[in-house]
């Protein structure tokens, strides 16, 4: 993939729309088009003919000629653009996992695409307007990544209602607006019961240790929020089915880009006795192994496989609740290559739907006991069967 195709734009106010003219991941000079790689060679094809053109016919006997059949048009490639969540790309998480979701596509259908990494919550409507108002190219679907961009993606999509858009973690009641949102608190509850489970006995694998003595686990989120305190909820929830004794020290951040902050709140945790704690805050979660690695104890990962994408933690990721929003990115985008976008409708993902799940760590699949990982699978399925309902509030779990 060459680095125009990766190219990433930066705020540009009022010179951002020509910052946006131009199409990305096309064609480059050492690539034939179709057009050209059709020809039999002859000509300069610049206009197209077979040599200088006298034997290619003038089609009035309903015969088709070469001419016309090699300057058929190519169908024009989709386009699309990503505006992604605070954080931005290589957190080895929720940018990189709808990222992802881009890339599956476009080995997959002709696309071509630009992406915008927000350094702020302030700029998600600049690049959501950049993105509707350009012209060349003019793109076909605007993915707008995380639930903080809910607000600006309102009054975007009003302003602009020709133009469609997808949104990850929330929803936009609006008819040019798909909106997917996952059952976190379900995959949560997993990782909760494994934790649970874990911190109840002495468990030594990795660089890590649990202490069976300890009734404490942890969980750092990032901005506090209805979404991430549905994590919060299942982790709870899943720990207390584990064992009521268990108790969850919590804190919030206030931010999806601060590793320190990140690992001052798990160093607390684990200096309070939790020997696990499970963090949903995108990167600020990379503090949170850094933490467990400095007190040798363990970490959950979120939304990606991280002892896979973040391989120099793999040491302590237990495991990781995974959320397909590499699945939602691809499925909206086949819609738009399709022709079936459907705006206003809403995709809600759970265990269920496979949209959300656990992933045991790279180091610890075979380390886990397996009456561990068979309880947790019993939990997966009596939550698909209904016999088991999982809280999306903590004060509830």
């Amino acid at each position: 993939m060459d680095s125009e195709r990766r190219q990433l734009l930066k705020v540009l106010g009022a010179a951002g729309l020509g910052g946006l003219a131009g199409c990305t991941g096309g064609p480059d000079e050492s690539t034939p088009t179709p057009t050209e790689a059709a020809g039999d060679g002859g000509g300069d094809g610049s206009d197209g003919d077979s040599g200088d053109g006298e034997d290619g016919g003038d089609g009035m006997d309903g015969t088709p000629t070469e001419t016309a059949m090699e300057t058929a048009t190519p169908m024009d490639p989709t386009q699309i653009g990503m505006v992604y969540a605070t954080g931005g790309l290589g957190d080895g998480s929720f940018n990189d996992q709808a990222q992802q979701g881009l890339f599956d596509a476009e080995e997959d259908f002709e696309i071509e695409y630009r992406e915008s990494q927000p350094e702020g919550t302030d700029e998600f409507s600049t690049y959501q307007r950049q993105y509707a108002e350009s012209s060349d190219p003019g793109y076909d679907l605007v993915c707008c990544i995380g639930f903080l961009q809910t607000d600006a993606l309102a009054t975007t999509s009003e302003n602009y209602p020709d133009q469609g858009f997808m949104l990850v973690d929330s929803v936009v009641d609006a008819p040019n607006v798909a909106s997917y949102t996952f059952k976190e608190h379900e995959g949560s509850y997993l990782v909760g019961q494994m934790a649970g489970l874990l911190t109840t006995q002495d468990f030594e694998a990795g660089a890590g240790s649990t202490d069976g003595d300890s009734t404490n686990v942890g969980f750092v989120g990032g901005v506090e929020s209805d979404l991430i305190r549905k994590f919060e909820a299942g982790y709870t929830a899943g720990a207390k089915a584990a064992s009521e004794d268990i108790d969850v020290i919590t804190n919030y951040v206030g931010d999806f880009n601060d590793p320190t902050g990140g690992r001052e709140a798990a160093l607390a945790m684990y200096d309070s006795g939790a020997d696990i704690v499970y963090h949903a805050a995108g990167n600020t979660g990379t503090g949170v192994f850094q933490a467990a690695q400095d007190r040798e104890r363990f970490a959950i990962g979120v939304d990606r496989d991280q002892s896979l994408t973040l391989p120099d933690f793999q040491d302590v990721i237990l495991a990781s609740m995974v959320k397909g929003v590499d699945t939602a990115v691809y499925d909206a985008i086949e819609s738009v290559v399709d022709d079936e976008f459907q705006g206003g409708s809403v995709v809600s993902l759970g265990l269920d739907e496979e949209g959300v799940g656990i992933v045991y760590g790279e180091q610890f699949g075979s380390e886990i006991p397996e009456n561990v990982k068979s309880a947790v699978s019993d939990s997966r399925q009596a939550i698909v069967d209904g016999d088991v309902s999982v809280p999306t509030d903590p004060d509830n779990a």
